[in-house]
């Protein structure tokens, strides 16, 4: 799907359990002061934020979303080792260059010894809570292929299904295998863009919310990618974690103790950004 240069797009970023929390949080604080997601023509979701942006295009509230983190209803195990991390940044630190460093965390991740993809599958369907069939309004899934390092955006068009999509998007190189599809094998979509806000070029109005700014190793950050979105004309609004947030969020993104207070760190972040975002999403 190209981009529409009078429409508007979403675009909803990755940052593991943590991140989401503070997502969802954004998401509420800013329909409840006023902002209408609804709007969007499009919603472009990478890993957490293919999650989300999935149940929020089939119809799921931000405020039932964000509840569900106050709650405690909407978690998921994420269990990442010591060796798996540091064999994260070896993979993805070890060259300069942005394309060598996603084709080797590529290849780390097909090498890797992981849980079946059955489990990976199994969490996938039980976060999107029931938002499992293509929704009617647009909505596009980032993956990374692993060989290539080639980032791809997965919609209603193509011959996969939504489940499979967000799998893919998720795949946490060296936590969760690859998922194959069309006869490729796709890792986590934020493996080299944590938001993936050039999906969204071509359209007028952007609203970005990126729980982490920057990937690791040598990719551009979300302040890049919106910077070069008004460069071409767009009106761009790029939310990511204000202090008070990153305090709450701490260095561990799949600690489930901070879930709750992440939520309400992004809500009242949201709550005081609403007008501003407002201003371009209502423009």
């Amino acid at each position: 799907m190209s981009g529409n240069s009078s429409g508007t797009a979403l675009v909803l970023g990755g940052g593991g359990p943590v991140g989401g929390a503070w997502l969802t949080g954004v998401l509420a604080g800013l329909a409840d002061a006023g902002v209408d997601l609804g709007r969007a023509d499009v919603v472009i979701g990478t890993s957490g934020g293919a999650i989300f942006g999935s149940r929020l295009a089939c119809g799921q509230a931000p405020r039932e979303l964000y509840e569900r983190q106050l709650t405690g209803d909407d978690l998921v195990d994420l269990n990442v080792t010591t060796a798996q991390a540091l064999r994260f940044l070896w993979a993805a630190l070890g060259s300069r260059d942005p394309e060598r460093s996603v084709r080797r965390l590529g290849r780390a991740a097909l090498a890797a010894r992981t849980p079946p993809a059955s489990e990976t599958y199994d969490a996938v369907r039980e976060l999107l809570r029931g938002a499992t069939d293509w929704p009617a309004p647009a909505l596009r899934i980032a993956a990374v292929d692993a060989v290539t390092g080639e980032v791809a955006a997965f919609d209603a068009d193509a011959k996969v299904g939504l489940v499979d999509a967000v799998a893919a998007s998720c795949a946490v190189p060296l936590v969760w295998p690859p998922v194959a599809l069309d006869g490729r094998r796709w890792i986590d979509g934020g493996s080299r863009s944590t938001a993936n806000l050039q999906l969204a070029r071509g359209y007028r109005r952007v609203l970005a919310v990126a729980p982490i700014p920057s990937a690791v190793g040598p990719h551009p950050s979300a302040q890049q990618q919106a910077a070069a979105l008004t460069a071409e004309g767009a009106a761009v609004s790029l939310l990511w974690p204000d202090r008070t947030a990153r305090r709450a969020m701490g260095r561990d993104l799949t600690a489930n103790a901070r879930v709750p207070a992440t939520a309400r760190a992004g809500f009242a972040q949201a709550t005081a950004a609403a007008a501003e975002v407002a201003e371009v999403w209502h423009s």
